[in-house]
């Protein structure tokens, strides 16, 4: 038995020290992947939180046959696409877009590639957010935590086959998206950037 079994034997049998540090090992790829799906930071941490209570709950169901990391992976993708779900329009932190044009901090190098990669993270989730939350689970489980696709189908509920047509979707879609070479959420093709 390998240490993650062990301490997640633990957990099972109550042991709230075992589960801390299941906790500690996965909260940086649950997080990554809440952020992915969700877009915010604030969303995301609580939406991280409520993963590792459902896990913590849920722990007797969990199948030591299965990658435990997959299985958690899994509670958290369905818990984003839920969240996806109840929401009617993407919802944009205003915080991210409000200008602080003092230097941080005097160590920074190039401010200018900083401020081009922030725009390149927003671009990208943007372009993220305009995909099915089901396929935006499975493009995230794939190229952000490097899940098979197998595990996806696992983590997802569905069929290895709807795992490679909904990759081929997304994938088709995100590269329609950068060929355009401008996406602006909510704009029509034609319509003026003032609106």
């Amino acid at each position: 038995m390998n240490d993650e079994m062990t301490w997640i034997d633990q957990a099972r049998h109550g042991s709230d020290e075992a589960f801390s540090y299941l906790v500690e090992m996965y909260q940086t790829p649950v997080y990554n992947l809440c952020h992915r799906m969700l877009g915010e930071d604030e969303t995301a941490e609580d939406a991280s939180q409520e993963t590792f209570i459902k896990a913590y709950r849920n722990l007797g169901r969990y199948d030591a046959n299965r990658s435990f990391a997959t299985w958690l992976l899994s509670i958290a993708a369905h818990h984003c696409i839920d969240l996806l779900r109840r929401r009617k329009y993407p919802v944009f932190s205003m915080d991210e877009f409000e200008g602080d044009y003092e230097l941080p901090d005097k160590n920074i190098p190039d401010p200018q590639e900083e401020v081009e990669r922030r725009e390149e993270q927003v671009h990208m989730q943007r372009m993220l957010n305009s995909l099915d939350a089901t396929d935006r689970a499975a493009i995230i489980l794939r190229y952000w935590n490097d899940c098979s696709e197998v595990e996806i189908a696992r983590a997802l509920s569905l069929t290895v086959p709807a795992v490679k047509s909904r990759l081929h979707r997304a994938r088709h879609a995100l590269a329609s998206l950068v060929e355009q070479g401008t996406f602006h959420p909510g704009r029509r093709q034609h319509e003026s950037p003032a609106f």
